[in-house]
């Protein structure tokens, strides 16, 4: 359903509703799949080291008492922007207004607002550069230019569903570097929140999850299992973030460390693809893959090539794959 905003005449001027990007693109590949959840804690560290946004989530939301499930409610929101069709507005418009009573002051006694235009755009911002570097490690190749400028273009669609204006966001790659150089350089830094999030002493609460006997079974040996994850949190946290972004908040990285991440992503991304499709994305990407093959036996054998080629990177015209992630 469109939305309504005043004309310049006084009457009600319709605006169309914004819409996630179309099956078939970079961000219907990736956002779902399984591998680029190890990404986002680099993306959320980013976030919270602009002091406005690290000041909101320290007064404000639950990832202390939580943050299983706020981490769980982070990662549906994301899928719903992707692949959530009518509800991706929707979902835009609720976060909106969840986020419109978050204000306070910060540590530096400067006056703040979650939605503030640059702490809202920033928030945004940062997952664009941490797919593409993700890309690098969990995917068959790094993104080709072409491909970035898609990407890109798809997350600034992102963006408008979140209620971004497209004034707050530079709306080419080639704008998009100079103010990303710029935010590292003058705003983003070392927060108590994103050092926090980063540390690998930060203790982790069991996963409320799974049936009570292996909950049980999980709380039993947490105390030994508990440390390695957290450490293992830090370690992809540190390292699947750009590595400009990385020195900018102060976290420290070896080439022995680089030499442990290369090894382990080389088992993830090698592993990941021949997984069944229900371990391999979401829940809600598996659903949406679904959907799109159950129109294709609607709609007849026409649309089934190209429903093939957006399921599986094949082009329906020549067979030929396309360049997979």
């Amino acid at each position: 359903m469109a939305g309504r905003t005043p004309g310049r005449t006084g009457g009600e001027q319709r605006v169309p509703q914004p819409l996630p990007p179309a099956p078939g693109g970079i961000l219907w590949d990736i956002a779902g799949d399984v591998r680029m959840t190890l990404a986002l804690p680099s993306a959320l560290v980013m976030q919270v080291a602009h002091p406005a946004v690290g000041a909101g989530v320290d007064q404000h939301s639950v990832f202390r008492t939580d943050p299983w499930g706020r981490g769980e409610r982070s990662l549906r929101s994301v899928q719903l922007w992707v692949y959530g069709r009518d509800e991706a507005a929707q979902e835009g418009r609720r976060l909106r207004k969840l986020h419109a009573s978050v204000r306070g002051t910060d540590p530096g006694g400067r006056p703040y607002r979650a939605l503030d235009p640059e702490c809202y755009a920033w928030v945004h911002a940062t997952g664009f550069p941490v797919y593409r570097h993700a890309q690098k490690y969990l995917g068959r190749r790094p993104f080709s230019p072409a491909q970035e400028r898609k990407l890109y273009a798809e997350w600034l669609q992102v963006g408008r569903i979140l209620g971004i204006d497209d004034r707050d966001m530079p709306q080419t790659l080639g704008d998009f570097w100079p103010y990303y150089s710029r935010m590292l350089r003058d705003t983003i830094g070392p927060t108590p929140v994103a050092r926090e999030l980063a540390a690998a002493e930060r203790p982790v609460p069991p996963p409320p999850w799974g049936p009570a006997p292996l909950r049980l079974l999980v709380r039993a040996a947490w105390p030994v299992l508990g440390p390695g994850f957290a450490g293992l949190r830090a370690f992809l946290t540190a390292g699947l973030m750009p590595p400009e972004a990385r020195q900018a908040i102060g976290l420290a990285w070896t080439p022995r460390q680089e030499h442990r991440l290369l090894r382990l992503c080389r088992v993830v991304r090698t592993v990941t693809p021949l997984l069944p499709e229900r371990l391999r994305y979401l829940p809600l990407a598996r659903e949406a893959r679904r959907a799109v093959r159950r129109r294709a036996r609607s709609d007849g054998a026409g649309v089934a090539d190209s429903v093939r080629a957006v399921l599986h990177g094949v082009r329906p015209d020549r067979r030929r794959p396309f360049r997979r992630w």
